[in-house]
Order: C-alpha cells, then structure tokens, then sequence
C-alpha cells in the first residue's frame, strides 16, 4: 500500500469523523449556544492560507461605521497557552503581545485599534458571555468560526482561495478540514485572490453544486500602507531592491502581491505559518540579503508584530499592510449591515 493510498484512506475516515459531528448539531444532539448578540462567523473550509484576518478586520471595520461596537472572538493559534484568556485589545489599547494572544489578534488589534475588542479564548462562547458583562458589546465576530458549531450565527462566511480552491482532499491527504458538502451551511462565499487567476466560473459552478442559495463575491488583496518597522512612518515610494520573507499560510501569493504591485524581489525566504522569530533569524535573512543585493528587508503586518524587539542592524525592515477588495461592494456591505 503507497503512502499516497494511506493518506488517502485516513482522509476518508477523517471526513466521516467531521460529518457526523455536523450531523449531531444538525439534528439539536449537540446544541449551539447564541452569544447574545449579533454574530457574524468567517472562516474557511480549508486548512490556513485563505486571506482570513485581513477579511475579519474588513467587516470588523464595517460593522463599526454603524456606531456599534464590536468584539472580535479569536482562538489565538500559536500563542502560549491556549486554554488561558487574553484580552488583545479593549478597544483603546493593545494589550497583548504575539506569544501570549498569537500573532494574528494582535494584528487585528493594531488594524482596529479604537474599533473593536479583540479576546483570545479557546471558549469563545464563555468569552462572549465574559465581553458582554465588561463592555457594552454591539456585535461579535468570530475569526475562524465555521468549524466552530458550538456557537450561532447570523451570518456565516466561508473564504476559499481561488487559486487551490477544494484542497486536494482531506486532511491529511489535502488541506480540506471538512467535506466540501459542508459548504451548505454558508451563507456567503468569498472567493479570494481571485486577481490571480483567469476566471472564476468552474469555481462559481462546483460551489452552486454545493449550495445554490449562498451569496458569492471575490476578493483581491490590496496594498494600503508600507511602514517602516522602526519609525512606523509611511513609506512615500514602494521600496526597491528588498528581500522579502514571511511566516504566512501562504506565502507565495505574498511574494506575487510584491511582485505586481512592489517589484520583484530581488530574494524571499519563508518561514512555516505562525513562526515566532529569532533575532538569529533577523541576522541571517540580512546576511542573505545583502548577498542577493538587496538594501531593505520586507514583510507582512502579521509577521511584523512579531518583530518589535527585533531589528536588522544593517537595514530597514518594511511592513506591508493590505485591505481585501471585494466585489460586488455595495451588496457585500448591506449583507454585513443586515446583521445589525
């Protein structure tokens, strides 16, 4: 038996595993608890590398030009102890850093800063309650939330890159964390990155196999900002001649994202998802640097919060900061709006 076959055979009892938990909150044996509020779910239903948090910080965004004020529900992956609750942000300041709420909370933390609450909490309906009784809480996101049966939704959200949309399978054969049947239960579907890719209209026609009544947008990542780590000052002209590394769930469409809109690197390096950085790290990408000819070292914002105590000492290290643009707009922002 190949290990190909293996993979392939655990996937298949992995998938069974994961629909008759769905089968048991279908039919009310296990029970989905309502936050109180109104509450907004985005997730994937492939493992990492879907554009996930720069989306949670869009709607995020949109639900606070309502006045409302909004708690972001965050598992926390990769941080420090993840049965501990860490409250990133409370709306005024960040008070986290990456090891103890995981890097990408604080980096929706310091993307909505004076916005929205940003709590770590591997519970997140005790956590919901928890908000609830400390802030005047309008609506809840959860980051990730589509696995998470446990909670209720009113608007639940899938991302799916465009560019490796059904994950080659399950896990582990694939990156499917679930059954693409499972894609029923979405009540929007944004395909992302959808720029790379020639059309969208074989994606669009599996996903209507799956559910025909769910909403469909596509999105592509749009470069807002790039700051220099040290200064925090806005950069007037793209940066040249930089060598780009990252620790990102997919890394490659960060390096193409620099390519289009920044210019090619002249090197890149990546590192595996969620990696917490070395200033042995920061001294070797340097060293590669400078042998490729690069002048400046560049990354991602979620990368970045990783770096405070951490500098090149021969070069700049730039942040790339990104929105999602998603189309069509004005039907997308009513969607999020009704949930109010």
């Amino acid at each position: 038996m190949s290990f190909r076959t293996i993979l392939s055979a655990a996937g298949k009892l992995y998938g069974s595993g994961i629909n008759i938990r769905n089968y048991l909150y279908d039919r009310g044996i296990f029970r989905s608890a309502g936050l109180g509020r109104p509450t907004v779910s985005i997730g994937n239903i492939t493992a990492g590398g879907t554009g996930k948090t720069p989306v949670v910080a869009y709607v995020a965004g949109l639900l606070t030009q309502n006045s409302q004020k909004i708690c972001i529900l965050t598992r926390g992956y990769g941080r420090k102890d993840q049965n501990e609750r860490v409250v990133v942000s409370d709306g005024a300041s960040v008070l986290a850093n990456a090891r103890t709420a995981g890097d990408e909370p604080v980096e929706l933390a310091n993307k909505l800063l004076g916005k929205a609450i940003v709590i770590a909490d591997a519970d997140r309906v005790a956590a919901a309650a928890w908000a609830r009784g400390n802030f005047d809480v309008s609506a809840f996101v959860l980051d990730d939330g589509f696995q998470h049966r446990r909670v209720k939704r009113d608007l639940d959200i899938v991302l799916i890159d465009a560019t490796d949309p059904f994950g080659g399978g399950m896990i582990p054969a694939g990156t499917l964390r679930e059954p693409l049947t499972n894609l029923q239960r979405a009540d929007a579907i944004i395909l992302t990155r959808a720029d790379l890719i020639g059309s969208t209209n074989d994606i669009i026609e599996k996903i209507h196999g799956f559910n025909s009544r769910a909403s469909i947008f596509t999105a592509c990542n749009s470069i807002t900002n790039i700051r220099d780590l040290k200064t925090g000052q806005i950069q007037p002209e793209p940066p040249q001649n930089s060598y780009a590394f990252c620790a990102i769930g997919n890394p490659k469409s960060f390096f193409e994202l620099l390519k289009r809109n920044v210019g090619e690197p002249v090197g890149k390096r990546a590192f595996r998802d969620h990696h917490f950085f070395s200033q042995n790290d920061i001294d070797e990408l340097t060293s590669e640097a400078k042998k490729a000819g690069a002048v400046s070292l560049i990354t991602t914002a979620k990368d970045a919060v990783k770096l405070s105590e951490l500098l090149s000492r021969d070069m700049s290290i730039f942040v790339v900061e990104i929105e999602p643009k998603i189309e069509p707009l004005e039907d997308f922002r009513k969607l999020v709006a009704a949930v109010l």
